[in-house]
């Protein structure tokens, strides 16, 4: 019967099929536990992160910048200071597309040091492809300054890709950002990244250094935070686990995700009661084949397992069609990831439940189709 109306049986493959697709493609992005560990991890290996509401004026790592933080005598903290151009959050926090976006200058130390992953760049050199944050020092033409992004931020939130510039307005003035290197996964998502010389020629305003990132032993991230925050208080320091900032921005992706997965799934429920209406239809257009059924000696229990076993060949099919196509196209970011499930308990629960209602709508269909007359069925046969 299912390769009698091919038309048919296609139909509702493909509508399950896709559906599948998009619901295993969509969770394929969901983040994980957060990786805090090594220098090329979301997190840089450093294991806290410091906003602070004024400046350090003096570098944080000589002595007169450690006893305003409260760090006096720490010699096993190293920190990475950055200066700051305040401006809008540019990760999923902000709902908003930013138009003054929040700018760090990233000093040549932390060029050299090569932290932090990269999901793309611009590099034209061996050197820049092994360090892209090399970039960042380049002098391009026409006064057009390189900058660096989270490749999420970037292309979620500031919508654009690397090669593409940003405008913005500084004091009457139009400066050109150009993106030349996007971080994948990272911490830095909320602001965007340029080289300190570039920095301080275009903001020369923002004097000191108003973030922070703390590279100190794990065991002793949690000492250094409460000593930061007892010390530079009058500073308004605020230190933040940078595992836990991460898992933060994975909590908003993965909501979003759910959100998304979720329509698709009621969907999903829904167009499987348009296949139950075309279930009732093929099962109408047989009322005289299974009147003659019944008539020579099949019971309704048969009749029951053999449209219900059909109905059950064209949902397996979609199911797996779907499934097969949508693992083909998330291989390359599971391998990426490394190996996992691309489906969750939630995806899991969406297929299970489509794959339920496909088989009740078969149920009422069948159901439906037999209480017809016995004998008005057979006299039309």
């Amino acid at each position: 019967n299912t390769s009698e109306r091919p038309g048919r049986s296609v139909l509702a493959i493909a509508v399950i099929a896709s559906a599948t697709f998009i619901l295993i493609a969509v969770d394929a992005f969901r983040k994980g536990d957060v990786d805090a560990a090594g220098t090329r991890s979301g997190t840089g290996g450093y294991p806290l992160m410091v906003d602070l509401l004024l400046p350090v004026i003096h570098d944080p790592n000589s002595p007169e910048g450690r006893l305003a933080l409260g760090l006096e005598g720490r010699a096993d903290v190293s920190i990475e200071p950055f200066r700051v151009r305040p401006g809008d959050e540019t990760s999923c926090l902000n709902l908003y597309e930013p138009t003054n976006p929040r700018i760090l200058g990233v000093s040549r130390r932390m060029i050299d040091a090569g932290r932090f992953a990269f999901q793309g760049s611009l590099a034209a050199s061996a050197a820049e492809q092994a360090n892209p944050w090399l970039l960042l020092t380049q002098t391009l033409p026409d006064g057009v300054i390189p900058i660096a992004a989270d490749a999420n931020s970037m292309t979620y939130v500031l919508h654009k890709s690397l090669g593409d510039e940003l405008v913005l307005n500084n004091a009457g003035r139009r400066v050109r950002l150009r993106f030349v290197a996007a971080l994948r996964d990272s911490v830095l998502q909320s602001e965007l990244l340029m080289a300190e010389p570039h920095f301080i020629a275009l903001f020369p305003e923002q004097q000191g250094y108003q973030f922070l990132m703390i590279d100190v032993a794990p065991e002793q991230a949690a000492a250094v935070s409460a000593a930061i925050e007892r010390g530079a208080g009058d500073l308004g320091a605020d230190a933040t686990p940078t595992a836990q900032r991460l898992a933060e921005f994975h909590a908003v992706e993965n909501t979003y995700l759910s959100t998304f997965q979720t329509l698709g799934g009621l969907g999903l429920l829904v167009g499987t009661i348009g296949l139950a209406a075309v279930l009732l239809r093929n099962i109408l257009e047989r009322r005289r084949e299974l009147a003659l059924l019944r008539a020579v000696g099949y019971g309704r229990s048969h009749l029951f397992g053999m449209i219900l076993s059909e109905n059950a060949v064209l949902l397996g099919w979609g199911l797996a069609t779907g499934a097969l196509s949508a693992l083909v196209a998330i291989a390359p970011a599971a391998f990426e990831r490394g190996a996992r499930l691309p489906l969750s308990s939630g995806g899991w629960s969406l297929l299970v439940a489509v794959l339920a209602a496909g088989l009740v709508s078969s149920l009422i269909a069948t159901r439906a189709a037999l209480r017809a007359p016995l004998i008005a069925a057979l006299r039309a046969e």
